[in-house]
């Protein structure tokens, strides 16, 4: 076969330091875009970020020559120096050290797309730490709760 082709999809969840809820809507929206801008120079395609003050959430179709690994850490250590060199109030600003990706079939694109853009009305009623354990329970997931926040 001439060609390589790769369809996989990515539902990556990260949040701020003791997830401080640091980002204003204005911010927010700009962090996204870079983010956005960061995830497509290494050859992915983001589909919609979006979050809350205290964590994002990025639906992406991850390159053929991307690790996870390294798109995460790309992404976070790009976006915290820019956050960094832009937002002069968030100088204490840093990135959890951890982070959560799911895989997404195609045809659970629209589902997850809908969680991410409607996580403002979501989070009324759930926390984030609620939130991101039932994601770990629904995919099997066993974890420490010793090692999942910081």
């Amino acid at each position: 076969m001439p060609q390589s082709f790769a369809a996989v999809h990515l539902h990556l969840v990260f949040s701020t330091k003791h997830r401080q809820p640091l980002f204003k809507p204005n911010v927010s929206a700009r962090i996204y875009e870079y983010l956005s801008g960061t995830l497509r120079e290494i050859g992915c395609k983001p589909l919609i970020i979006g979050g809350m003050p205290d964590h994002v959430h990025l639906l992406i179709g991850i390159g053929r020559e991307n690790t996870i690994a390294d798109l995460v850490r790309t992404s976070k250590a790009s976006s915290s120096r820019w956050i960094h060199d832009t937002f002069a109030e968030m100088t204490s600003f840093s990135w959890q050290s951890g982070y959560g990706v799911f895989a997404v079939s195609q045809d659970r694109i629209p589902s997850v797309r809908g969680c991410i853009e409607h996580q403002e009305e979501h989070h009324r009623t759930k926390t984030f730490q609620e939130e991101y354990l039932e994601f770990l329970r629904a995919h099997g997931i066993v974890w420490d709760e010793r090692y999942v926040w910081d």
